[in-house]
């Protein structure tokens, strides 16, 4: 990944198949590597789309024991008002917009690129215009649906609402399913049609 980590590996890349005139950049949770990512992507993608997973730096982790994994900020607490890793948020946020900015240079406009991530990886942005798609699983025991609801709501205020939509998916737990990668898939094609 960009910046000046230069113990992090370079992002796993599933390449358009023909000239990139879009890009998706999506972040990884916490202990997992954008490989896995790469491979869904690759199964849904659109042949005018990059797509480009980073991998989060192995730091320790607060709420793992201070184990060491991939992790783009400390988690020090699951509850609403735990303390966060300021610092970390911004440096992860840092290394991010260096990839949006060589995006930028390899000729993808800015508005033809779109932020996305799981669990730990999603992150925000100062636009209101900008369309956010929020997938959540019914059942997921790590992160609870009620976080989820929390988090939509405080997008609704910070974006247009009308520009928010959040999906549930019944029975699917801390992971992904077909059903919303083909959501994932549509919310993107919408947003980043071809041009050519």
């Amino acid at each position: 990944m960009c910046g000046n980590n230069m113990s992090t590996p370079l992002p796993a890349i599933v390449p358009a198949a023909r000239k990139a005139t879009a890009a998706v950049i999506f972040l990884h949770g916490l202990g997992d590597t954008g490989h896995g990512w790469a491979e869904a992507f690759a199964g849904i993608r659109s042949s005018h789309i990059k797509y480009i997973c980073p991998h989060a730096p192995v730091r320790p982790v607060t709420l793992n024991m201070n184990m060491a994994m991939p992790s783009w900020f400390d988690i020090i607490g699951l509850s609403p008002d735990s303390q966060e890793d300021e610092s970390g948020i911004k440096q992860a946020a840092e290394n991010i917009k260096a990839l949006i900015d060589q995006e930028v240079k390899n000729g993808i406009p800015s508005n033809r690129i779109i932020l996305g991530g799981f669990s730990q990886g999603p992150i925000g942005g100062a636009n209101r215009d900008i369309s956010i798609l929020q997938c959540h699983g019914d059942c997921d025991p790590l992160v609870p649906l009620m976080f989820g609801s929390l988090t939509v709501e405080k997008l609704k205020t910070l974006v247009n609402p009308a520009n928010v939509t959040f999906k549930t998916y019944e029975g699917m737990m801390h992971s992904s399913c077909q059903q919303e990668m083909m959501d994932v898939k549509q919310f993107i094609d919408k947003l980043l049609p071809p041009i050519d």
